[in-house]
C-alpha cells in the first residue's frame, strides 16, 4: 500500500515574540486608531488567554500612554487608543513610517469614530485570520487605514484602508497583491456609494502636470506608479443592512462599473470586487464571497478577481 504524505502546514504569520508586547500594542494602535480588547487579541496574540492582553493594556493606560472609551450597550467594553504622550512616542518609529497621522486622542474624539474605525478593523482581522490559516504574509501592520491619494486641483480620494498581502501558492510561488478597501456600512445612498469607483477611475488615469506647465496633458508616467507597480484591486466590504439591501448597493456598484466610460475603463485593467462583511469572517476572504464588479461569472476569492 502507498504511503500518503501530507503537505505540511505552513506556518502562521505570527507577530514576532522578540519584540515586547507592550510594543507591539503601542504600534497596533497608532497604526489602526482605535482597537477593543479582543481586536488586539486577534491581531496580536490569538491563542493567549485575554489577561495576556488586558495586563499590558492596564499598565500602558498607568504610564498615561493609552486610554479607552466605553462601548455603548456593549456590557463594559472598551476600545482602546493612544493618548497625546503614546502619540508622540510612536510617531518615529520605523514600522510606522508612511502612516498617515490621523491619532485619535480623546474619548470624545473616540466614542464619535467608534464604529466606523472598529469596522474597518474588523474586515482586517478577517484577512489576518484567514491569512494565518492558509500560510499567507499579511500581519498587523499591513493594513493601513485613511490613505489618501491627491487628483489634482486640491482634490483627493480617500480610502478606508491600504492592504499589502503576500499570496503563497501549492507550488511554492509568492504573489505580492494590493487592495484598496472601501467599508460601506450603509450609512449613504448607494448612489453616493457607487460615485467612489469614479473617483478611482480618475486616480487611475490621473498624470500631474510637469513643474512649469499648465496644462494636464503631460507626457510623465500616472501619478499612482510613485507608491505602487500595479494599480491595486479594488474591494468594497459592506455592512450595516440586511442581505438584500446590501445585495442592491453591490447591483449599484455593478451598474456604475457598466454604465461609466471611465469606470468600465479602469475595470478592464484592475480588478474590482465586493462582499458582505459577514461572508468574509465566517467563510474567509480567500472563500468564494467576492462578486465582481465587471459582471463577469459567479462569486469567487479576492485573489481570482
Amino acid at each position: 500500500m502507498p504511503l500518503t504524505v501530507e503537505k505540511p502546514a505552513a506556518p502562521a504569520f505570527l507577530p514576532s515574540p522578540v519584540e515586547p508586547l507592550p510594543h507591539q500594542l503601542l504600534a497596533a494602535l497608532a497604526q489602526h486608531r482605535m482597537a477593543t480588547n479582543q481586536q488586539l487579541q486577534d491581531l496580536l496574540r490569538p491563542q493567549a488567554s485575554r489577561l495576556n492582553v488586558v495586563k499590558p493594556l492596564s499598565r500602558l493606560h498607568k504610564e498615561g500612554l493609552v486610554d479607552y472609551t466605553v462601548l455603548p450597550q456593549s456590557n463594559g467594553r472598551r476600545a482602546w487608543f493612544l493618548t497625546p504622550d503614546g502619540a508622540r512616542i510612536t510617531r518615529d518609529w520605523s514600522q510606522l513610517r508612511g502612516r498617515p497621522p490621523y491619532p485619535i486622542t480623546s474619548a470624545s474624539a473616540a466614542s464619535m469614530k467608534t464604529p466606523h474605525v472598529l469596522t474597518v478593523l474588523r474586515a482586517h482581522i478577517a484577512f489576518v485570520t484567514d491569512a494565518r490559516r492558509r500560510g499567507d504574509e499579511h500581519g498587523h501592520l499591513d493594513w493601513t487605514p485613511e490613505v489618501s491619494h491627491s487628483l489634482g486641483d486640491s482634490e483627493r480620494v480617500i480610502a478606508d484602508a491600504l492592504m499589502y498581502y503576500v499570496l503563497h501558492t501549492d507550488d511554492g510561488s509568492r504573489s505580492k497583491l494590493r487592495a484598496l478597501i472601501e467599508i460601506d456600512r450603509a450609512t449613504t445612498s448607494s448612489e453616493r456609494l457607487a460615485t467612489k469607483l469614479i473617483d478611482y477611475a480618475r486616480l487611475h488615469t490621473y498624470t500631474p502636470a510637469p513643474p512649469g506647465r499648465r496644462t494636464a496633458q503631460a507626457t510623465t508616467a500616472p501619478a499612482w506608479q510613485r507608491w505602487y507597480p500595479v494599480f491595486p484591486r479594488i474591494l468594497f466590504i459592506l455592512t450595516g443592512a440586511s442581505p438584500v439591501t446590501l445585495t442592491h448597493r453591490i447591483e449599484d456598484l455593478q451598474a456604475m462599473t457598466a454604465e461609466h466610460p471611465a469606470v468600465a475603463q479602469l475595470a478592464r485593467a484592475v480588478p474590482l470586487g465586493a462582499a458582505f462583511l459577514a461572508d468574509l469572517e465566517q467563510h474567509g476572504p480567500t472563500g468564494p464571497v467576492w462578486t465582481p464588479l465587471n459582471g463577469k461569472g459567479e462569486r469567487r476569492s479576492w485573489t481570482e478577481l
